[in-house]
């Protein structure tokens, strides 16, 4: 039995605004989710350092919580789960704030290696100044340590790019959301993935280029950072 299939890609060019504007709404998200998800990381990676157990048997749990539980099952309990007990949150600030917290679940295991990876003797060198801890820390450790962690945050903000697909079902327009309803109107589902799948490719590749030229200029031609 021969099957075939006539391609109708038209119908997706007709409302490819639809689309294009959903991709917005993906980099908006992503974008957010990043600024905030690496100010979490940054105040818990610093708590780490403050070697007090209980803030560090907090913030094991935390990153062994999230990094261990699907981050469908932890939008579902932000979004649905504080919803039964009368919390209920936006559609779109439930994906973001899902999205910071699943992020910095991994942004500040790699922010605490960058500082790790820094000559121990230089915090010392910040005491002998007479610098406090926190400068010590936001002036110095963090500072170069974001050069050795670059590369790993760059490639944890595409994941977490590809990562606001699973934003859409909790009814957020973002690409993969604004496709579903696209799919449940013309029925095309070929062409509609196949076009969103190139999009999110568009997206990553554009992205990957802008923090490979920000390496560029501000650590590789100068050799340090500006």
């Amino acid at each position: 039995m021969e099957l075939r299939y006539n391609f109708h890609f038209e119908t997706v060019w007709r409302e490819l605004d639809r689309l294009l504007l959903a991709s917005l709404t993906t980099i908006e998200l992503s974008v957010v989710s990043f600024f905030f998800g690496t100010i979490l990381s940054i105040l818990f990676a610093l708590c780490l350092r403050t070697n007090k157990n209980i803030f560090n048997l907090i913030i094991f749990l935390y990153i062994e919580i999230i990094r261990n539980t699907p981050f469908l099952a932890q939008i579902f309990l932000l979004y649905f789960g504080f919803a039964s007990i009368g919390i209920r949150f936006d559609a779109n600030f439930a994906a973001a704030l899902s999205l910071s917290i699943y992020f910095a679940g991994y942004g500040t295991e790699i922010i605490r290696a960058g500082i790790d990876s820094i000559d121990k003797h230089q915090f010392e060198a910040g005491l002998s100044l007479g610098m406090t801890k926190y400068s010590i820390f936001f002036k110095i450790l963090l500072f170069q340590g974001i050069r050795n962690i670059y590369p790993a945050l760059s490639s944890q903000f595409i994941l977490l790019l590809l990562t606001t697909s699973i934003a859409s079902v909790i009814s957020v327009e973002e690409l993969t959301g604004e496709a579903n309803l696209f799919q449940s109107e013309t029925f095309r589902s070929f062409e509609i993935y196949f076009v969103v799948a190139g999009f999110y490719l568009i997206l990553s590749s554009f992205f990957k280029i802008i923090f490979k030229l920000f390496w560029y200029y501000y650590f590789t031609k100068q050799g340090k950072i500006i």
